[in-house]
């Protein structure tokens, strides 16, 4: 593994660790802390794919997955002050959310990756959060799976509530999906921004060591 390839493992675990801890607390009213760092694991997916292959991206990906679930796995065991740092739910929607919204984005990025250069990262992204947002969402915190870890009260993430404060009623979760889909939505826009300059940079290197 190369150096690149092992700073792609270890943004990628960091991020979804990170996440995993943050999405448990609320930033505002409709937003987990979580909503604004876990939409970078896409970026770091597509810059991988970009530079090194799908082959390179979906390494980066299984790899970051093992150890961000070992990671989690940990954080299930660290008491914090409102229970453990990641409870069971929280790690299994975090991992399954994230294994196949990340190998869903790669294939629609290598499908596009020779359009526009951002049709590829922005088109997979979008798709890939949007699917990641309804897993993890639903398996971390609807009521229908509370079987998945019984002790874990989420009954607070199923208050009833107008949806965004002004919408039909449905369970908080719903509302907190709803946000953190559209700050993923902008996020996927902005990283086009480092996209660019990180993409624009990698391959002005490789044609002064050519």
């Amino acid at each position: 593994m190369t150096r690149t390839h092992l700073l792609g493992v270890l943004a990628m675990a960091a991020i979804v660790v990170a996440s995993n801890i943050l999405v448990q607390f609320l930033f505002g009213q409709w937003l987990t802390w979580g909503a604004f760092t876990y939409p970078f694991a896409f970026l770091v997916t597509d810059l991988m794919n970009r530079m090194y292959g799908s082959s390179a991206a979906r390494r980066v990906i299984f790899v970051g997955f093992v150890v961000g679930v070992v990671c989690s796995l940990i954080g299930t065991q660290i008491m914090g002050e409102f229970g453990p740092l990641v409870t069971l739910r929280i790690a299994i929607g975090s991992a399954t959310a994230f294994l196949i919204a990340q190998l869903v984005d790669v294939s629609i990025f290598s499908a596009l990756r020779n359009g526009k250069w951002w049709r590829a990262p922005l088109a997979s992204s979008l798709v890939g959060s949007s699917l990641d947002t309804a897993l993890f969402f639903t398996i971390a915190f609807s009521s229908a799976l509370v079987f998945i870890e019984p002790s874990n009260d989420v009954s607070w993430a199923n208050e009833v509530l107008p949806i965004l404060g002004f919408g039909p009623m449905a369970p908080l979760w719903v509302s907190l999906a709803i946000a953190d889909w559209g700050v993923k939505l902008a996020l996927a826009l902005i990283a086009l921004v480092p996209f660019r300059a990180i993409v624009k940079r990698w391959q002005q290197g490789r044609e002064q060591i050519a």
